[in-house]
């Protein structure tokens, strides 16, 4: 138990495209597609049940990751609250599932998923790899961000519009000027916008402070018309 819950981990560091890692990413495609495939052709109520499944997970596993880091001294309202966008999503996604929330459905598909694929890809894992918990943690949690959003969309049938990416825009944008205030004040680096994390991620091929939110600013935009160029390739044609 100390080996898969303790704060010093002997069997580390986490690397990245290792084995353990491309096991995680091929399973998180695994589920997610049986899921999808599986769930299209069920009725409502058991596609009811299964949202339920996946939001109960996130829902736990996000609480546990806050007990683990109470549990070994690291919680702080500097780095734990649930400001980051994946972390945010996390909750949001739990209520997406269960309320079926478009709005929320909006931000979860068109920054959700991104975001999340960026985490899978290169998780911030540390010493932390296979089989302590944290590794189950960021892949779970990443992983069911990804699989909400298109299970949304390719089982419930939701869609995007012009309008969803106007909205996902601009209440983004109002939640990144929150953050950046809040960070000021509390001296936090939530969203990685007051200065890059001091592990090494992405952010350290693009340029100092503060001109690197300007591309993040850019790559935000990128993505969203990239997510939504599906739907409106689909509009098009049927008009």
């Amino acid at each position: 138990m100390e080996t898969f819950f303790g704060k010093d981990f002997i069997d580390g560091p986490f690397v990245l495209f290792s084995t353990q890692h491309l096991i995680a990413i091929f399973g998180i495609i695994l589920v997610g597609t049986l899921i999808i495939l599986i769930q299209r052709r069920a009725a409502p109520q058991q596609r009811l049940r299964v949202r339920w499944v996946m939001a109960i997970l996130l829902v736990v596993n996000e609480s546990l990751w806050h007990i683990w880091n109470f549990s070994i001294g690291e919680w702080s309202i500097q780095t734990m609250l649930p400001l980051h966008l994946c972390s945010v999503l996390v909750w949001l996604c739990a209520y997406m599932l269960v309320t079926k929330n478009r709005t929320i459905y909006e931000f979860a598909y068109l920054i959700g998923i991104a975001g999340a694929l960026q985490a899978v890809l290169t998780p911030d894992l540390g010493q932390y790899a296979f089989p302590h918990f944290r590794y189950f943690q960021v892949f779970l949690s990443h992983g069911l961000i990804i699989i909400s959003a298109l299970y949304m969309t390719l089982v419930e049938g939701y869609r995007l519009t012009w309008g969803s990416v106007k909205r996902v825009a601009i209440y983004g944008n109002i939640y990144f000027l929150f953050v950046f205030v809040l960070n000021f004040i509390i001296g936090s680096n939530y969203l990685f916008i007051a200065h890059k994390p001091e592990t090494a991620s992405l952010l350290d091929v693009l340029p100092p402070w503060p001109y690197y939110l300007v591309i993040i600013e850019l790559l935000a935009a990128f993505f969203i018309l990239l997510f939504y160029s599906p739907f409106a390739i689909k509009d098009k044609f049927k008009k």
